[in-house]
């Protein structure tokens, strides 16, 4: 696995640079999280395709400061798949990484034509409580972050782990990630995505529940629908085989 720079982008790849042959799938993390997230996944299909992950503006690695608003974020990615002119990019997100995919597809249906869209929705309010712990009590809620967001059947102790390696340490870039969520909503714009689209669903997420997934899985023409048994919120982490498993399947299926 390489790891890389471009602009105020850092990113991690399985395989660099980028074969202009074979997609290229873009991973983008969630909120208050960093490019770790997919390590997993970036590895295991660095055979079949392009595999990179980013670091959003402000987070971990990356440069610049974060962002209060979706589009913004989308803007990013579009900066730095254009300037490094990835090739045959697919689109890999996951619950605010799922927002900025969704905002592409409806607003760059020219340079993205297919998305996986992992725990996430058309519509992604934010309890007013989250809020108010980041500002009060930024350790408080990294220790409700994995209470919260891991199914009851994985190992806390070890995703406490991996959440305290992939996690931003700036209270300042969470609340910015959580009000970009807050501020989204697309649904009634789901009818105008003509890409292939996969969601996919944990069936144990109560931060984006199962109905989130449906919902987009109906409104978006042709998309299909895959649950993961036993995953909570975050199974890029949880059950990385399956979700490479899946990513795989749809990523063949564009060849």
């Amino acid at each position: 696995m390489e790891t890389g720079r471009e602009g105020d982008i850092s990113f991690i790849s399985g395989n660099w640079p980028p074969d202009a042959g074979r997609p290229t799938i873009i991973f983008i993390h969630g909120a208050a999280l960093s490019k770790g997230l997919w390590a997993a996944q970036v590895e295991a299909l660095a055979d079949i395709a392009g595999a990179i992950a980013i670091d959003l503006p402000g987070h971990k690695d990356s440069k610049g400061t974060a962002c209060d608003r979706i589009s913004d974020y989308a803007s990013a990615v579009i900066g730095f798949v254009d300037r490094l002119e990835i090739p045959n990019p697919v689109l890999c997100g996951m619950s605010m990484g799922g927002a900025i995919a969704l905002e592409l597809l409806i607003t760059r249906p020219d340079l993205f034509r297919s998305a996986i869209l992992m725990h996430t929705g058309a519509r992604l309010k934010v309890l007013p409580m989250l809020f108010e712990t980041i500002q009060k009590d930024y350790s408080n809620y990294l220790d409700m972050a994995v209470l919260f967001s891991i199914s009851k059947k994985s190992d806390r102790l070890e995703m406490k782990a991996i959440m305290d390696e992939i996690t931003v340490s700036s209270p300042d870039t969470a609340l910015k990630d959580f009000t970009a969520c807050d501020r989204f909503d697309v649904m009634e714009k789901l009818g105008e995505i003509m890409a292939k689209v996969l969601v996919i669903t944990g069936d144990d997420d109560v931060i984006t529940p199962q109905k989130y997934g449906q919902y987009l899985h109906q409104h978006i023409k042709g998309a299909g629908l895959a649950a993961i048994a036993g995953a909570g919120h975050l199974s890029p982490v949880e059950k990385p085989e399956e979700v490479s498993r899946l990513i795989r399947a749809f990523v063949s299926s564009l060849l």
